[in-house]
């Protein structure tokens, strides 16, 4: 007898459909119907994208923010009317930037505004825009917004310029490596719109992040407050002829998927459970990007063992023969080998830019109570793996001005340093595989520092040494100790 879904579940799956098709898709002709399984089968989700908008305090970055959503209808109904009432009836000059706190008081008591997940759209694509305090004691929470973002622009204060906040930012999004970049110098409405003060901001900011190897794709002249350049070009503005904010958002891509680029998954543990009779060795990890299959050959690094796929392994499911990119995966070899927590796994018939890297070259970021200092030695976790690591050197430092030659680096320090580390580890340059590019600093029991991996480098004292020490120390004793298990060893 086929099974029926019960009435009560049924009338459930058809109410919350019905409530998708009124409130998550705009609906046109040509619009799926959610109201029945098939039309939610063929129903394919628009394009979002993740930005980051920050700016130093008070430049204008929640009035930006409010007029995108104002201007774009994606406000909730009423919303923006409730708020200029409210503004009216307690005697407040209405602002855009009102309207995040209003929206923050909705998400406080619970109502589902969906703001935070989709906070504003274009004809091109959704927005995620993700929160970027401007205030220096809040650095770690815009490190932590911007490092998930594709994009970014930055809002400067055309009467106050740029502010050493302003520089920090730049800096901070070439350290995470956000390459989409646009600059907003806001508030032109209070300089009448002189395209003199716009150009001065332009060139100097322009030549300064050059410095940092970003490139704008254009910095527009804007007044939030006035609505000027944020959707629609604007009259008072006739010496500039490029794109508005929306447009310029528009033009920028998503990063292209993982999962077409080298297979490369860091080894999470290896599981045993020979208690169960089992005599199975899983090799687990994430698999961050490409695609592997039963049969492929494999290489491990640092250690650069290599071994084939036997089987890929899953908890009550079907099967697989195959895994691609972000799916949790265990692996069973033909041959067993012994590797440890932390190596990375790659096709060995491929040439991946993964390197076991006894140094590394990387911008960084320190947000310590203590400082980074020269000979004290600092756990470095990257991926699944860890090792020491050291300060060999800085190269490029944004600090105080008055440091020239920086011998450490302080609470908001920023600088580009070369790191010698305890032991090899399986690294890949950020541009080449965010995952296996971006590490922590750990002091004491404190996540100090962060940064990415610009460069794998060699170790001074022996270019050609990849293996572990640890290895050849484990294999000298099984030989002393156990020599009839090496036959002509």
């Amino acid at each position: 007898m086929p099974k029926t879904i019960p009435e009560t579940m049924n009338t459930t799956v058809t109410e919350t459909m019905k409530e998708m098709n009124e409130t998550v898709l705009p609906q046109t002709a040509a619009s799926p119907s959610l109201d029945s399984l098939e039309g939610l089968a063929a129903y394919r989700a628009p394009e979002r994208m993740n930005i980051v908008i920050t700016g130093h305090v008070d430049h204008g970055k929640s009035t930006l923010v409010g007029r995108l959503l104002a201007d774009t209808h994606s406000l909730p109904e009423g919303k923006l009317q409730a708020v200029r009432d409210s503004c009216k009836k307690n005697g407040r000059v209405f602002e855009y930037a009102f309207l995040l706190d209003a929206l923050d008081d909705e998400q406080k008591q619970g109502i589902t505004i969906d703001s935070a997940r989709i906070f504003f759209k274009s004809e091109t694509r959704e927005y995620i825009i993700i929160d970027a305090p401007g205030h220096i004691e809040f650095l770690r929470n815009m490190l932590s917004g911007a490092s998930r973002a594709v994009a970014a622009v930055l809002v400067i204060d055309a009467v106050e310029g740029v502010a050493e906040n302003s520089r920090r930012h730049g800096l901070l999004l070439s350290l995470l490596g956000v390459s989409q970049v646009l600059v907003a110098v806001n508030k032109l409405d209070a300089l009448n719109y002189d395209e003199q003060a716009f150009r001065k901001i332009k060139n100097g900011y322009a030549r300064y992040l050059e410095t940092l190897n970003v490139r704008p794709l254009a910095f527009i002249p804007i007044s939030a407050r006035e609505g000027k350049n944020i959707t629609r070009r604007a009259s008072e503005t006739p010496w500039y002829e490029g794109k508005t904010i929306l447009e310029a958002l528009d033009s920028f891509h998503n990063l292209p998927s993982n999962e077409e680029s080298f297979f490369a998954m860091p080894v999470q543990d290896v599981y045993r459970f020979s208690g169960e009779n089992d005599e199975r060795r899983i090799y687990a990890g994430t698999i961050v990007s490409g695609r592997i299959k039963t049969g492929d050959a494999v290489r491990f690094l640092p250690s650069n063992k290599e071994a084939r796929i036997k089987t890929i392994e899953t908890w009550n499911t079907p099967p697989k023969t195959g895994a691609q990119t972000n799916q949790a995966s265990g692996f069973t070899l033909e041959e067993d080998i012994y590797i440890k927590r932390g190596e990375v796994m790659v096709k060995a018939d491929e040439d991946p830019p993964v390197s076991a890297a006894p140094r590394i070259r990387a911008n960084l970021i320190w947000l310590g109570s203590r400082p980074l200092v020269f000979g004290k030695s600092y756990l470095l976790k990257l991926g699944s793996a860890k090792a020491q690591a050291r300060l060999e050197k800085i190269e490029n430092f944004l600090g105080d001005p008055e440091n020239r030659n920086p011998a450490e680096l302080r609470r908001h320090d920023c600088g580009s340093v070369i790191l010698s580390l305890s032991h090899p580890l399986g690294a890949a340059r950020f541009y080449d595989n965010a995952s296996l590019g971006r590490f922590v600093i750990v002091d004491g029991y404190d996540a100090a520092g962060g940064g990415i991996v610009l460069d794998c480098l060699a170790d001074k004292q022996n270019p050609a040494k990849t293996d572990s020490g640890f290895e050849e120390e484990l294999f000298a004793l099984l030989r002393k100790y156990f020599p009839h298990q090496f036959t002509n060893a």
